[in-house]
């Protein structure tokens, strides 16, 4: 596939859905944002079309328009995309495993929690970029689908906690923030978990959210238990569940052409 400007784009509503929560709403964050990449089979009458934001990846059209080479910058990312896309997906990849994802949206009202002495609760604002991207190791994806750690700081869709020193111990964002929905993405330090951070951080800004006219959503593989729970109790409830794919290196197409091809109509577990 190749990339897309904006400018090149046909109507999104043709190709994804609009208005929609979780990971789905990662076309209008990017069109509206600028956070990431657009790519077609061609750049005229494209008969399949992809976007890309921090390793997210949302894979729409006529597989038979793509071919496994060309998904090849979709490699070691999370694909979603149609069943119908499965054999070429199979042959582009040396590994292409099936995650089983979680939709929530928030419904419950929760009521503000009192962090611990010492910590400030507020909005990030463009000042507090240097000590966002400061963090700490394994910090930096919460601020990938931003373009990185000023782009958050600025964008008026964040929370964070911070210590006496100014240091960022939690940070809830809107990770992709759509006309609808913004779903919400939120990271601690390790040794700041447990102390309830993450639960007052994303508790006050789902107040935002909604204070701009907007649903606060949820997104997380099925197997997390400690992201479940802590959308639970910060008042998402189950909307839906559905199935993407995580890619692994991309295949020499030599070695694709002896792959057997997944079947679409088979259970997925034999893809892991």
């Amino acid at each position: 596939m190749i990339p897309l400007e904006p400018r090149q784009l046909p109507a999104l509503s043709d190709w994804f859905a609009v208005g929609a929560p979780g990971t789905a709403a990662l076309p209008e964050h990017v069109l509206a944002h600028g956070a990431g990449q657009w790519w077609a089979d061609r750049a005229e009458a494209p008969r399949a079309l992809a976007v890309t934001c921090a390793g997210h990846v949302v894979l729409r059209g006529d597989p038979r328009a793509v071919t496994a080479a060309g998904l090849a910058p979709f490699a070691a990312g999370h694909v979603d995309a149609p069943l119908r896309f499965l054999p070429v997906l199979g042959a582009a990849f040396e590994r292409l495993v099936p995650v089983e994802r979680m939709v929530y949206v928030h419904r419950e009202p929760v009521a503000a929690t009192r962090p611990p002495r010492g910590v400030r609760v507020r909005p990030l604002a463009a000042g507090d970029a240097a000590a966002l991207a400061a963090g700490w190791p394994g910090s930096d994806w919460i601020h990938d689908s931003w373009g990185g750690a000023e782009g958050l700081a600025a964008c008026g869709r964040a929370v964070a906690a911070f210590d006496r020193g100014g240091r960022v111990l939690s940070v809830a964002c809107s990770y992709f923030a759509g006309a609808a929905y913004e779903d919400v993405a939120v990271a601690t330090a390790p040794e700041h978990r447990r102390r309830g951070l993450a639960h007052a951080c994303v508790t006050a800004l789902t107040a935002d959210i909604a204070a701009r006219g907007r649903t606060a959503s949820w997104s997380c593989a099925r197997d997390n238990r400690p992201s479940r729970l802590l959308a639970w109790t910060t008042g998402f409830r189950l909307e839906s569940e559905y199935t993407r794919f995580a890619t692994g290196s991309p295949l020499p197409q030599s070695a694709a052409l002896g792959k057997p091809l997944p079947n679409p109509t088979s259970p997925l577990m034999p893809l892991l």
